[in-house]
């Protein structure tokens, strides 16, 4: 049974009946700082579109207690929220108290310090009773304390508002489960109900059972990040969806996979709650669907809950739905199920509510997604792994087969940006544009709440079909994003508050002009901007610059580099960390070679400022201004 439970309404979830025990096969409470801070900001976070998924609670009734539950799988999270709605108690923001309804098997510290954990807000316990108070959740409650008094931006009012639309899903196992095994059996797969999960139920609930089967084939395929999604279907399943040669795109059209209706059942590695249980399952990583090197060699950029994220908001692009509430300006994947409500339960097609016929809209989406994720794959740039090689690379590629029909073997090459009839030596270049364009997107926008350039090249992809064209939209992101946030504002004085997109996008324009002179280049995670003649020179042995925040003056490089950098003069940096500064950024480099052949004094007085304006036109130039 699944429930849904509110944190808090004109209640908390700890002062609505239920008792929450932790079983003594249960860790102590674990959670540092980074965990809890990251708890509160993601519901700081939330905006205005309804319910907020944190999350699901695994739990066991108890035979002889009403409305007593073993918490299964979930502790830590629920731990935290006891002690965060104790401490808006303390603080007097909510009223009344947190019934004392969670508490640990056989652990008397953290019962002590649960039920005491007022005092241990006043510190009016700890110094009288150290040996009694658990230090996990002392650390813990000091951990919140800090995070609201310390961050200026966190209001306790606002915060509890948005308090009030977190929702946590409360799953019972069925009756005479083993919970020790379950428990084990859970920990070693490393699996939990996900808002995908649910979402997933959701929307196979509206379809037949050979409908479902078909729908959860593909949703499981497209779940599975790791490389290409024609290699997690079977031989068969790649030519029916795929074609022969497994490299065609998927059809828009629900008739032309009745075939797959009839053939697709679930992957031999799903298991339901009954046969996990059971003391004859067996924990298995082999996936007999999968290629023994497709997990390791590429890696996608984004994870599943974004990915449908992204989906979405193309499909309603594509399909001219209309929305009462627009989609909130971050993808955030903890509010999936609210978009995807969002759009069931209030969007219009065609003149007629989706929510009239939830069971067109599932055989829309799922094909959609499927669609959707081999043009992800063939067009959006992943990091591929090769032999020995842990960090990786850039890659660009779409799948091909080779051998026999009984005996096809897939490989991948680079993917071919071509018009009719064209001749590779035109168009191989055009993959190494567009990995580099995208590159320079990917590492300037890191959170995955951002990347909605990811969402619009697929959108563009579905609409066009001259691949070659891909790389002028990718620029073309890239340059309304630099006029926008820089350009624009006619200010060049932003100092480390210029965007990073503004430095990577020179970086792609300068290797564009000479990619021979800078073939060795390529985008890493720079995510410090530094100046070149630094804010505080040290010791005072050179003088001060007021125009240090200018353009010119900046750079963009990794966080190890500036620590290395310090505030060490131009001249200094060069002298000391020449090789590094060689293999750094484009604009870097070029302040590199010029300060080689001058001074301090003259880079302050003449050639930063010739430096700026000529890196200043360039990137007018690529946005027409």
């Amino acid at each position: 049974m699944v429930e849904e439970l509110r944190i808090l309404d004109e209640s908390t979830i700890f002062d609505k009946g239920a008792h929450y025990i932790i079983p003594r096969y249960q860790r102590a409470y674990a959670w540092e700082d980074k965990e809890i801070v990251q708890l509160i900001d993601d519901i700081n976070d939330i905006g205005d579109s309804g319910n907020y998924y944190i999350g699901s609670l695994i739990v066991s009734k108890t035979k002889n207690k009403s409305e007593t539950y073993e918490v299964v799988d979930g502790q830590q999270r629920l731990t935290t929220l006891y002690l965060l709605l104790q401490y808006l108690v303390y603080e007097g923001i909510l009223e009344g108290e947190v019934s004392h309804t969670l508490s640990f098997d056989c652990r008397k510290n953290s019962n002590y310090t649960l039920f005491n954990i007022q005092n241990v807000l006043s510190d009016n316990v700890y110094s009288d009773y150290e040996d009694k108070i658990e230090p996990s959740i002392y650390n813990g409650i000091k951990a919140i304390c800090h995070k609201f008094t310390s961050d200026k931006e966190l209001d306790m009012d606002d915060f509890v508002n948005r308090l009030q639309q977190v929702v946590l899903y409360r799953i019972e196992v069925p009756d005479n489960t083993d919970l020790n095994r379950y428990f084990e059996i859970m920990n070693t797969r490393g699996e939990q109900l996900e808002q995908h999960d649910v979402l997933k139920a959701r929307l196979m609930k509206h379809l037949n059972p050979i409908e479902q089967e078909f729908f959860s084939r593909i949703w499981n395929a497209c779940n599975d990040m790791t490389g290409y999604v024609q290699m997690h279907f079977t031989p068969t399943e790649r030519k029916t969806i795929f074609g022969s040669e497994w490299n065609d795109c998927p059809s828009n059209d629900w008739k032309d996979y009745g075939t797959c209706l009839n053939q697709m059942v679930e992957s031999e590695n799903s298991a339901t709650i009954a046969e996990i249980i059971t003391p004859k399952f067996k924990v298995s990583n082999f996936d007999s669907v999968l290629d023994e090197d497709t997990h390791v060699r590429f890696e996608s950029i984004i994870d599943f809950p974004y990915f449908l994220l992204h989906a979405l908001r193309i499909f309603v692009k594509l399909n001219n739905v209309s929305l009462k509430r627009p989609f909130g300006e971050l993808l955030d994947d903890k509010k999936l199920i609210a978009d995807f409500e969002n759009v069931i339960n209030h969007g219009i097609r065609d003149n007629k509510p989706i929510k009239d016929d939830k069971a067109t809209f599932a055989r829309m989406f799922i094909i959609h997604l499927l669609q959707t994720r081999y043009l992800f794959d063939k067009f959006i740039i992943k990091r591929e792994y090769t032999s020995e090689d842990n960090d990786g690379e850039w890659s660009l590629k779409e799948l091909f087969t080779s051998g026999p029909k009984s005996q096809k073997k897939a490989y991948y090459v680079n993917t071919k940006l071509k018009y009719d009839n064209e001749w590779e030596k035109t168009y191989m270049p055009r993959n190494t544009k567009c990995l580099m364009i995208q590159s320079a997107l990917r590492v300037s926008y890191t959170s995955p709440k951002v990347m909605h350039w990811i969402t619009r090249l697929l959108l563009w992809l579905f609409k066009n079909c001259e691949y070659p064209n891909l790389i002028n939209e990718a620029e073309n992101i890239a340059a309304e994003a630099t006029k926008e946030n820089f350009l624009s504002k006619k200010e060049y004085k932003l100092g480390v508050q210029t965007p990073h997109i503004v430095f990577n996008f020179l970086d792609y324009l300068l290797w564009k002009l000479d990619k021979t002179a800078y073939d060795d280049f390529e985008f890493e995670f720079r995510n410090s901007v530094e100046h070149w003649y630094p804010q505080n020179p040290s010791d005072g042995s050179f003088d001060s610059w007021e125009d240090k925040d200018t353009f010119g003056n900046l750079c963009i490089i990794s966080r190890s580099v500036n620590s290395k950098f310090s505030n060490l003069s131009p001249e200094s940096k060069m002298k000391s960390y020449a090789k590094i500064i060689k293999r750094g950024s484009l604009k870097l480099r070029i302040m590199g070679e010029i300060i080689q052949h001058s001074s301090n004094d003259n880079w302050v007085k003449i050639l930063c400022q010739e430096h700026e304006e000529k890196m200043i036109t360039i990137l007018k130039d690529a946005c027409k201004i």
